[in-house]
C-alpha cells in the first residue's frame, strides 16, 4: 500500500464519503434508487447521506469500516450478518431493480454479507480492497457466521476476480433488471466463501 493506511469503524461524519463510495460500488444503482426517494429540491447525494446516518438498516454507518490513507478516506466496507432463516417478505413491495438481489441474499442465509466494498479511483491497486475483505472475514468469524457472501454483476470481471482471489466461489445467479445508464446486463452473481468450523 502507498502511504500510511489505517482502518476504523465509520462514524456519522463519514456519511457523505460513504454515500459516494456506495454509489461507486453499485455503479449508479444506489443513485438511481435514491432519485425515487428524494423530496422536492433535495439532491440525490443528500438522500444517500441521510441513509448513511441511519442507526438501523443495511446501509448504515454502524455497519461500515473505512480505510484512510494519510488521514483521507480511501475506501469502505459495509457488511452485516444476513437473517437465518431469511424471510423474503412481500416481494411485490420491493422495487423490481432490487428484487433479484433480495432473492440471492435469501440463498445465503446466516452468512456475513459484503454489501459494499468500494475504493476511490486514486487509491485503487494498493491492496486496500483485499485488506477490507480480511476485516470482513474477521467479523464473520467473530460472529460465528458459516460463510461470507457478496453479489456482483457477472459482467464486472474485475470485481469477480477480486472476490475469487479471496476465496469466494460462484453460488447462484438472477437476471439483472437493468435501468437506463446501468453498465451491465446479464446476471447478478452470488459468490460465497464457506468458513470451516473447528470443534
Amino acid at each position: 500500500m502507498v502511504g500510511h493506511t489505517t482502518f476504523r469503524p465509520a462514524v456519522k461524519a463519514d456519511a457523505s464519503a460513504l454515500a459516494v463510495l456506495v454509489d461507486i460500488a453499485g455503479e449508479g444503482l444506489p443513485a438511481h434508487l435514491w432519485s425515487t426517494l428524494r423530496a422536492p429540491g433535495q439532491s440525490i447525494l443528500e438522500v444517500g447521506r441521510e441513509r448513511a446516518t441511519r442507526e438501523k438498516g443495511g446501509f448504515s454507518y454502524r455497519n461500515a469500516v473505512v480505510a484512510e490513507v494519510d488521514g483521507e478516506i480511501a475506501a469502505c466496507l459495509v457488511g452485516y450478518r444476513l437473517d437465518d432463516p431469511h424471510d423474503l417478505g412481500d416481494l411485490e413491495q420491493v422495487p423490481p431493480l432490487v428484487r433479484p438481489l433480495v432473492l440471492l441474499e435469501a440463498k445465503a442465509p446466516g452468512s456475513w454479507y459484503v454489501n459494499v466494498l468500494a475504493t476511490f479511483p486514486e487509491f485503487r491497486r494498493q491492496g486496500i480492497g483485499m485488506a477490507l475483505l480480511e476485516i470482513a472475514e474477521e467479523k464473520a468469524r467473530a460472529g460465528s457466521a458459516p460463510a461470507l457472501s457478496v453479489i456482483v454483476a457477472a459482467e464486472n470481471v474485475r470485481a469477480a476476480r477480486l472476490y475469487a482471489a479471496a476465496g469466494y466461489e460462484a453460488h447462484a445467479t438472477e437476471p439483472i433488471f437493468a435501468f437506463p445508464g446501468y453498465p451491465h446486463g446479464g446476471d447478478w452473481l452470488l459468490m460465497v466463501k464457506p468458513l470451516p468450523t473447528y470443534g
